[in-house]
């Protein structure tokens, strides 16, 4: 059996174990059968002809938004996010809506994709592809040179992406690294059209950061397959196109929110409460040298991390994760009309649903379906007691995919390192307790238990370790100090 066999094994087995189901059934496999895109729908807007582009990851085939904009002077501009209208192809309460509700999003493991739908549907029907007709829902913005959002609307369309780009190609370009990518070069007028949308993206990010928004930098590894095999572990930096789309799928997500809200109907929120951790994360500060606040403050934490990360990014991702463990996960929660939103502590923003991704998650596609009924003026598609119902269940199923594909980068990490046991590598302790001793090496950046001579290591230093052992199964790596 090759290591990518192996994976794919202990995938669908830690998909059982948590829950969540990695196959389809013979009723979604009669459902699929013969069904074919959405047809065009002449009631809805035609935006075809727009300069939509998407912009993913490298690997990416389910493609759920676009992005274009518009100049309108002044600092000006009008940003409009179209988001893959799933809902028209998938019905409520069908055999592919009831198992995209049972695991409720994607998982995404090194050897193999769990797609909520499936791939004829998230990657070819409901994908919004480069060059084909599809039915869109456009959250339409104008974003103020302040990156306040003066005006929005909400409404169906006909689609075309021009464009299917990625986010390390069009980063490297708007980050001034490299020339523009071919596709963008040929299309006329969309060089223009993404710096204007960068431009709003960068207005809109810095509102947020007046406002308190975290910026956090922590260590995600991707694994990188070739040939079936995990040949190495690879951090994804952040760029300008990536905080682009971050910058436009959340502004957007407050579109939708508010006006679920302001009609005087329930949404579906994702929300980050105040951290239930305050005191840990003062206490981290302290021992920097620093003092946050006895009560959470976002705008001092936000000032206190941009202050560490200048003074010590060797570190700063350990940091984050600190802050981030100590904040708490993120949860789904409704808000029904009337009540105060608790908001999204970590994005400084009150009102956040999740609604530009419906080809991954399934709270998107819930959303979708009651913005839909809103502006066609009928019925709400799912009572305020199902909602609420749902939103405990997403939360549950979405930490058991986290915890899925946090145990496959594990997994993918010990396959990677089992051919060098006895090597030695440079690496930062990241813990330090009863509990035990962890470091991160730096090449690859994985992280793994200090077994032996670890006494007197304390979080934040530099040390040499030798690898002594791995389990792939487990996810186990471990390391003695080097001397």
């Amino acid at each position: 059996m090759n290591r990518s066999e192996r994976l794919r094994q202990i995938a669908y087995q830690t998909m059982i174990d948590k829950g969540l189901d990695p196959e389809f059934s013979p009723a979604v496999a009669r459902q699929l059968a013969g069904m074919s895109a959405a047809p065009a729908d002449p009631t809805v807007r035609d935006l075809r002809a727009l300069l939509w582009s998407s912009i993913d990851n490298d690997d990416s085939k389910d493609l759920d938004q676009l992005t274009v904009a518009e100049d309108l002077g002044g600092g000006r501009a009008r940003l409009l996010v179209a988001v893959a209208d799933v809902d028209a192809l998938v019905k409520q309460g069908t055999p592919i809506d009831q198992r995209a509700e049972h695991n409720t999003t994607s998982v995404y493991t090194p050897a193999v994709v769990f797609h909520m739908l499936p791939a004829q549907l998230s990657t070819d029907l409901t994908s919004l592809n480069e060059g084909v007709e599809r039915l869109a829902l456009v959250m339409d913005m104008t974003v103020d040179a302040d990156g306040t959002v003066s005006a929005s609307d909400v409404y169906r369309a006909r689609v075309t992406s021009k464009a299917q780009l990625t986010y390390n190609a069009v980063g490297s370009w708007l980050d001034g690294k490299s020339a523009a990518p071919d596709k963008v070069a040929a299309t006329a007028g969309l060089a223009e059209n993404l710096k204007l949308q960068d431009r709003a993206a960068d207005a809109l990010r810095k509102r947020r950061h007046d406002n308190g928004a975290l910026d956090l930098d922590t260590i995600e590894p991707r694994a990188v397959m070739r040939d079936g095999e995990v040949v190495d572990l690879q951090q994804d930096p952040r760029n300008n196109a990536k905080m682009l789309i971050e910058d436009a799928m959340i502004a957007s997500n407050g579109v939708t929110a508010r006006l679920l809200s302001q009609n005087g109907w329930p949404s579906l929120r994702r929300i980050v409460r105040s951290p239930k951790r305050w005191d840990r994360i003062a206490a981290l500060a302290l021992e920097l040298g620093e003092k946050l606040p006895g009560e959470p403050d976002s705008k001092a934490l936000e000032a206190f991390l941009l202050a560490r990360k200048k003074a010590d990014p060797l570190r700063f991702p350990d940091l984050s994760l600190a802050v981030v463990k100590a904040m708490g996960a993120g949860e789904y929660a409704v808000e029904l009309p009337g009540e105060t939103p608790t908001g999204h502590f970590g994005l400084a923003v009150r009102d956040y649903s999740h609604s530009t991704a419906p080809n991954r998650r399934f709270p998107d596609l819930i959303t979708h379906r009651l913005l839909k009924a809103l502006l066609a003026g009928e019925p709400q598609p799912y009572s305020n007691e199902a909602l609420v119902a749902l939103a405990a269940h997403c939360t549950l199923q979405e930490d058991a995919a986290n915890k899925v594909e946090r145990q496959m980068i594990k997994s993918a990490a010990a396959s990677l390192l089992e051919s060098k046991i006895g090597q030695r590598f440079e690496g930062i302790v990241t813990g330090a307790s009863q509990k035990g001793t962890w470091v991160r090496i730096f090449r690859p950046p994985v992280e793994g238990r200090v077994v032996r001579d670890f006494d007197g290591l304390d979080i934040g230093q530099r040390i040499a370790v030798k690898l002594l052992s791995t389990n792939v199964e487990k996810g186990f790596i471990d390391f003695a100090r080097a001397h």
